[in-house]
Protein backbone atom coordinates (compact mmCIF):
# COMPACT_ATOMS: atom_id res chain seq x y z
CA UNK A 1 0.00 0.00 0.00
CA UNK A 2 1.27 3.47 -1.12
CA UNK A 3 1.27 6.21 2.30
CA UNK A 4 -0.41 9.07 0.33
CA UNK A 5 -1.46 12.70 1.69
CA UNK A 6 -3.89 14.84 -0.08
CA UNK A 7 -4.14 18.40 -0.20
CA UNK A 8 -6.49 20.79 -1.36
CA UNK A 9 -8.18 23.55 -0.26
CA UNK A 10 -11.78 22.15 -1.56
CA UNK A 11 -13.48 19.88 1.20
CA UNK A 12 -15.30 18.05 -1.64
CA UNK A 13 -12.50 17.79 -3.90
CA UNK A 14 -10.21 16.06 -1.39
CA UNK A 15 -13.12 13.49 -0.64
CA UNK A 16 -13.86 12.42 -4.26
CA UNK A 17 -9.88 12.31 -4.73
CA UNK A 18 -9.71 9.90 -1.75
CA UNK A 19 -12.47 7.95 -2.67
CA UNK A 20 -10.94 7.81 -6.18
CA UNK A 21 -7.63 6.43 -4.54
CA UNK A 22 -9.35 4.26 -2.22
CA UNK A 23 -10.80 2.44 -5.11
CA UNK A 24 -7.51 1.41 -6.87
CA UNK A 25 -6.87 -0.73 -3.48
CA UNK A 26 -3.10 0.53 -3.98
CA UNK A 27 -3.46 3.59 -1.46
CA UNK A 28 -3.43 4.12 2.30
CA UNK A 29 -4.92 7.36 2.94
CA UNK A 30 -3.05 9.02 6.15
CA UNK A 31 -4.27 12.51 5.78
CA UNK A 32 -6.11 15.10 4.25
CA UNK A 33 -5.12 19.01 4.46
CA UNK A 34 -6.82 22.36 3.20
CA UNK A 35 -3.89 24.25 2.85
CA UNK A 36 -0.03 24.19 3.03
CA UNK A 37 0.10 25.47 6.29
CA UNK A 38 -1.09 21.90 7.58
CA UNK A 39 0.38 20.33 4.77
CA UNK A 40 3.86 20.85 6.25
CA UNK A 41 2.98 19.70 9.79
CA UNK A 42 1.69 16.34 8.50
CA UNK A 43 4.69 15.73 6.16
CA UNK A 44 6.99 16.44 9.00
CA UNK A 45 4.80 14.15 11.15
CA UNK A 46 3.71 11.09 9.20
CA UNK A 47 6.30 11.07 6.27
CA UNK A 48 4.04 10.03 3.54
CA UNK A 49 5.21 8.19 0.30
CA UNK A 50 3.26 10.40 -2.29
CA UNK A 51 1.77 14.06 -2.27
CA UNK A 52 -1.43 14.43 -4.33
CA UNK A 53 -1.31 18.03 -4.13
CA UNK A 54 -3.64 21.13 -5.77
CA UNK A 55 -1.95 23.72 -7.32
CA UNK A 56 -3.49 26.68 -7.04
CA UNK A 57 -4.88 27.46 -3.23
CA UNK A 58 -5.41 30.65 -1.31
CA UNK A 59 -2.15 32.13 0.52
CA UNK A 60 0.32 29.75 -0.45
CA UNK A 61 0.45 27.58 -3.75
CA UNK A 62 1.04 24.24 -4.26
CA UNK A 63 4.93 25.46 -5.75
CA UNK A 64 5.27 27.28 -2.72
CA UNK A 65 4.64 23.97 -0.51
CA UNK A 66 7.21 22.13 -2.38
CA UNK A 67 10.02 24.82 -1.45
CA UNK A 68 9.33 24.27 2.34
CA UNK A 69 9.61 20.31 2.35
CA UNK A 70 13.11 18.69 3.64
CA UNK A 71 14.49 17.25 0.55
CA UNK A 72 15.76 14.14 2.86
CA UNK A 73 11.75 13.16 3.42
CA UNK A 74 10.35 15.09 0.06
CA UNK A 75 7.60 12.42 -1.32
CA UNK A 76 7.11 11.79 -4.52
CA UNK A 77 4.13 14.71 -5.91
CA UNK A 78 1.61 13.96 -8.06
CA UNK A 79 -0.16 17.76 -8.99
CA UNK A 80 -3.86 17.87 -9.06
CA UNK A 81 -5.73 20.72 -10.97
CA UNK A 82 -8.42 22.28 -12.96
CA UNK A 83 -6.35 24.44 -14.90
CA UNK A 84 -4.04 22.91 -18.14
CA UNK A 85 -2.22 26.09 -17.93
CA UNK A 86 -0.12 24.54 -15.25
CA UNK A 87 0.32 21.15 -16.48
CA UNK A 88 3.58 21.86 -18.22
CA UNK A 89 4.86 24.33 -15.26
CA UNK A 90 4.28 20.88 -12.86
CA UNK A 91 6.71 19.03 -14.98
CA UNK A 92 9.22 21.80 -15.43
CA UNK A 93 9.10 21.34 -11.52
CA UNK A 94 10.05 17.27 -12.43
CA UNK A 95 6.98 16.29 -10.06
CA UNK A 96 6.43 12.92 -11.25
CA UNK A 97 3.01 13.08 -12.60
CA UNK A 98 -0.21 15.39 -12.88
CA UNK A 99 -3.52 14.78 -12.89
CA UNK A 100 -6.59 17.32 -14.37
CA UNK A 101 -9.80 17.65 -12.54
CA UNK A 102 -12.13 15.94 -12.71
CA UNK A 103 -9.77 12.85 -12.58
CA UNK A 104 -10.09 10.06 -14.94
CA UNK A 105 -10.20 6.65 -13.16
CA UNK A 106 -8.27 5.07 -16.60
CA UNK A 107 -5.81 7.76 -16.13
CA UNK A 108 -5.44 7.71 -11.97
CA UNK A 109 -4.42 4.04 -13.17
CA UNK A 110 -1.47 5.01 -15.08
CA UNK A 111 -0.33 7.26 -12.15
CA UNK A 112 -0.93 4.26 -9.73
CA UNK A 113 1.89 2.46 -12.28
CA UNK A 114 3.87 5.21 -12.19
CA UNK A 115 4.40 5.46 -8.69
CA UNK A 116 4.81 1.69 -8.02
CA UNK A 117 7.65 2.03 -10.30
CA UNK A 118 9.33 5.06 -8.84
CA UNK A 119 8.94 4.21 -4.86
CA UNK A 120 9.75 -0.23 -6.09
CA UNK A 121 12.75 1.66 -7.35
CA UNK A 122 13.98 3.59 -4.19
CA UNK A 123 15.18 6.46 -5.69
CA UNK A 124 14.60 9.18 -3.40
CA UNK A 125 12.62 12.15 -5.54
CA UNK A 126 13.96 15.36 -6.45
CA UNK A 127 12.25 18.44 -7.48
CA UNK A 128 13.23 21.90 -8.56
CA UNK A 129 12.30 24.48 -5.74
CA UNK A 130 11.94 28.16 -5.65
CA UNK A 131 13.45 30.35 -2.92
CA UNK A 132 11.15 30.73 -0.13
CA UNK A 133 9.27 34.04 -0.35
CA UNK A 134 7.37 33.81 3.08
CA UNK A 135 7.77 31.63 6.01
CA UNK A 136 4.04 30.23 7.50
CA UNK A 137 4.31 31.29 11.48
CA UNK A 138 1.83 30.74 14.32
CA UNK A 139 1.44 33.00 17.17
CA UNK A 140 -1.54 32.65 19.49
CA UNK A 141 -4.03 31.32 17.28
CA UNK A 142 -3.28 33.02 13.60
CA UNK A 143 -1.08 32.19 11.03
CA UNK A 144 1.17 34.98 9.34
CA UNK A 145 3.32 34.87 6.53
CA UNK A 146 6.75 36.66 7.41
CA UNK A 147 9.05 37.77 4.87
CA UNK A 148 12.66 36.05 5.33
CA UNK A 149 14.30 40.09 4.98
CA UNK A 150 11.92 41.03 8.10
CA UNK A 151 13.38 37.93 9.88
CA UNK A 152 16.32 38.83 12.43
CA UNK A 153 16.74 35.34 13.77
CA UNK A 154 15.72 31.72 13.74
CA UNK A 155 16.45 29.13 16.70
CA UNK A 156 15.39 25.47 17.43
CA UNK A 157 15.19 24.12 20.95
CA UNK A 158 12.85 20.88 22.13
CA UNK A 159 9.74 22.98 21.55
CA UNK A 160 10.03 23.64 17.90
CA UNK A 161 11.71 26.00 15.86
CA UNK A 162 11.51 29.59 16.78
CA UNK A 163 11.04 33.26 14.61
CA UNK A 164 12.50 36.27 15.43
CA UNK A 165 10.94 39.07 13.27
CA UNK A 166 9.85 42.78 13.50
CA UNK A 167 6.89 41.69 14.08
CA UNK A 168 6.97 39.43 17.10
CA UNK A 169 8.21 35.79 18.05
CA UNK A 170 6.35 32.94 15.98
CA UNK A 171 6.66 29.50 15.78
CA UNK A 172 6.71 27.73 12.15
CA UNK A 173 6.67 23.93 11.07
CA UNK A 174 9.77 24.08 8.83
CA UNK A 175 13.19 23.16 9.73
CA UNK A 176 16.16 24.88 10.34
CA UNK A 177 17.63 22.95 7.72
CA UNK A 178 14.81 24.23 4.85
CA UNK A 179 15.32 27.61 6.31
CA UNK A 180 18.88 27.83 5.46
CA UNK A 181 18.65 26.31 1.99
CA UNK A 182 15.98 28.04 0.87
CA UNK A 183 16.52 31.83 2.54
CA UNK A 184 19.34 34.22 2.99
CA UNK A 185 19.28 33.46 6.65
CA UNK A 186 22.85 31.83 7.41
CA UNK A 187 23.99 29.35 9.54
CA UNK A 188 25.78 30.80 12.78
CA UNK A 189 25.35 27.73 15.39
CA UNK A 190 23.51 24.11 15.02
CA UNK A 191 20.33 25.92 16.43
CA UNK A 192 20.64 29.35 15.20
CA UNK A 193 19.82 31.11 11.85
CA UNK A 194 20.96 34.74 11.17
CA UNK A 195 20.26 37.56 9.19
CA UNK A 196 23.40 39.35 8.48
CA UNK A 197 21.90 42.32 7.53
CA UNK A 198 20.38 42.90 11.35
CA UNK A 199 24.19 42.34 12.56
CA UNK A 200 25.67 45.05 14.30
CA UNK A 201 29.32 43.36 15.46
CA UNK A 202 30.67 39.96 15.66
CA UNK A 203 33.09 39.65 18.82
CA UNK A 204 35.31 36.81 19.03
CA UNK A 205 35.98 34.68 21.97
CA UNK A 206 38.90 32.69 23.21
CA UNK A 207 38.66 29.14 21.78
CA UNK A 208 37.62 29.82 18.54
CA UNK A 209 34.19 30.69 19.46
CA UNK A 210 32.22 34.16 18.88
CA UNK A 211 29.13 35.89 19.57
CA UNK A 212 26.61 37.80 17.70
CA UNK A 213 24.96 41.57 18.49
CA UNK A 214 22.22 42.32 16.86
CA UNK A 215 20.84 45.90 16.50
CA UNK A 216 17.92 44.96 18.66
CA UNK A 217 20.33 44.21 21.65
CA UNK A 218 19.78 40.49 21.10
CA UNK A 219 23.11 38.23 21.62
CA UNK A 220 23.70 34.93 19.36
CA UNK A 221 26.37 32.25 19.97
CA UNK A 222 28.56 31.23 16.78
CA UNK A 223 30.41 28.28 17.01
CA UNK A 224 33.71 27.29 15.53
CA UNK A 225 32.13 24.98 12.60
CA UNK A 226 30.50 28.13 11.59
CA UNK A 227 32.57 31.33 12.77
CA UNK A 228 34.18 30.42 9.19
CA UNK A 229 31.69 30.55 6.86
CA UNK A 230 30.53 34.14 8.89
CA UNK A 231 33.80 35.60 8.61
CA UNK A 232 34.39 34.87 4.85
CA UNK A 233 30.23 36.60 4.27
CA UNK A 234 31.80 39.68 6.24
CA UNK A 235 34.64 39.64 4.14
CA UNK A 236 36.99 39.84 7.19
Amino acid sequence: MIRALIVDDEQRARQTLENLLLRTGAFEIIGSCANAFEAIKEINRARPEVLFLDIQMPVLSGFELLAMIDETIMPHVVFVTAYDEFALKAFEEKTLDYLLKPIEPARLEKTVEKLTSAIGSGTQPRYDTAPIRHVPCVSTNKIRLIDPDQIEYVHSDLTGVHVIAAQGVFFTELTLKVLENRTDLLRCHKQYLVNIDRVEEIVLLDAGLAEIRMHSGRQLPVSRRYLKALKDRFGI
